[in-house]
């Protein structure tokens, strides 16, 4: 199994708006790609003493390492591209790839 994993960072003025987004569209729209077993989103509650905003993991769960290649290939810069055009300048974001053992 792997975990496919988004780390955002979202500015306070936008935050509401980002996370009622992220639970009623994309996170459904990337589950309906059919590439993903399941997700969770996590707040993160460690933060450094200047951090600013809200940061979140969001995780998903595929089978394999094809089923991730063939999704960032077919589906990935769509959701990326509208993610970025609706909350361009007011995030960042990283993302990690783990391996279950």
């Amino acid at each position: 199994m792997i975990i496919y994993n988004v780390t955002v960072n979202i500015e306070d003025d936008v935050h509401t708006d980002w996370i009622t987004w992220m639970k009623e569209v994309h996170i459904p729209e990337v589950m309906n790609t059919g590439f993903f077993l399941e997700y969770k989103i996590a707040k993160v509650i460690t933060t450094q003493e200047d951090e600013t905003g809200h940061t979140y993991a969001i995780q998903y769960t595929c089978n394999s390492m094809d089923d991730l290649d063939e999704y960032q290939e077919k589906h990935a810069p769509k959701l990326q591209e509208e993610h970025t055009a609706r909350y361009s300048g007011k995030f960042v974001s990283f993302r990690t790839l783990l391996k279950v053992v």
